[in-house]
């Protein structure tokens, strides 16, 4: 068993339903939140600490597992690291490509491990894609899409920091569809040009609420992204189609990998060699709990899909680029680098 701390009783609370789903693997050691009362009435028997230094002190946490708001990720990994933890962060990792800088530094100084949050790469679709994959069904990415069309209102941004650049440090393309961007990437290919238009058009706040995305990826493929947190209902979509297979998931919103998707050969003769594999995949563990399984094997020496360092910074990377070419209406090529007129930030 790994000994972990979670700093942040809010969206750490799903964090801590993954590693109770996994009691072999993990041991809880400490929740961490200046809101104690809503520390001890989320985690039961486990000790609460309102100070992060009760955490790095503690020998037996192995791991901290940061679920702070985004203008704390930077700092807080990099006392958690320099104290000679590994750290799990929520997204996003950071705001910036000289934060990213910063970080992978302080992970080399450390030799420690550090983990982004994309808990959207696991659940029974996406392990099923990616035995079709294995299983040579379904060729090279054609098109890909993905809609993050989401309700958010003003009860969501009466959290003071949410909705501003000082405190949530962007909007829509960093707090929502960057999960699907990820997906994109992961299955259709890194991100080769992008243009794009962002807009603040559902609700009173700082950052942009939608956004229309066009990427070309390095495979060839192209892509395309529609974002908006004006929504009705909370609905994710992802459409993937190859040369020998199209991919279409249902709307679950929040693990598009466990709804019921489509997997439909293009040659119809393939379809029964398609409907075998589906029918011998085993679904395994999904969202936070999938994301946990595989850093339990990655800190353990075994053969895994966690997310690496380098996946969270691609991630910091294209958020970098879709704000520069909405805001400088060109098509933005990647990767970027140091001199990059947002490398220090995309904060107007």
């Amino acid at each position: 068993m790994i000994g972990v701390a979670i700093l942040g009783a809010g969206i750490g609370a799903q964090h801590l339903d993954g590693y109770r789903a996994l009691p072999a693997a993990w041991d809880v050691r400490l929740i961490v939140d200046r809101d104690t009362d809503r520390a001890r009435a989320l985690c039961g028997d486990i000790p609460v600490a309102a100070e992060i230094e009760t955490a790095l002190s503690d020998p037996a946490v192995e791991v901290i597992d940061i679920c702070l708001p985004p203008h704390l990720h930077v700092p807080v990994a990099c006392q958690a690291l320099a104290a000679g933890k590994h750290v799990i962060c929520e997204k996003p990792i950071a705001t910036s490509l000289a934060e990213i800088d910063t970080l992978r530094a302080a992970k080399d100084a450390a030799g420690k491990h550090y983990f982004p949050i994309f808990q959207y790469r696991y659940g029974p679709a996406f392990t099923a894609l990616n035995a079709l994959k294995d299983a040579g069904l379904v060729g090279r990415p054609l098109i890909a899409a993905a809609e993050t069309h989401w309700a958010r209102n003003a009860d969501y941004y009466a959290i003071d920091w949410r909705g501003t650049w000082a405190g949530e440090q962007g909007g829509a393309i960093l707090g929502h569809a960057i999960h699907a961007h990820d997906l994109l990437c992961c299955h259709a290919g890194p991100v080769a040009h992008v243009t794009a238009a962002l807009a603040t058009r559902a609700n009173d706040i700082e950052t942009e609420d939608c956004g229309a995305i066009s990427f070309e990826l390095e495979t060839g493929a192209l892509a395309t992204s529609s974002i908006t947190l004006g929504a009705a209902t909370d609905e994710t979509r992802l459409r993937f189609v190859f040369k020998h297979l199209t991919a279409t998931s249902a709307t679950t919103p929040y693990a598009p990998g466990t709804g019921t998707w489509q997997f439909a050969a293009r040659d119809p003769a393939q379809q029964p060699a398609v409907d075998t594999i589906l029918a011998q995949v085993a679904p395994g563990h999904s969202g936070f709990a999938g994301a946990f399984t595989e850093i339990h094997k990655q800190l353990n020496n075994q053969d895994n899909h966690a997310v690496s360092f380098e996946d969270g910074a691609r991630a910091i990377e294209l958020v970098t680029a879709i704000y520069d070419a909405a805001r400088n209406g060109r098509r933005v090529s990647l990767p970027l680098t140091k001199e990059h007129p947002m490398y220090t930030g995309w904060h107007p």
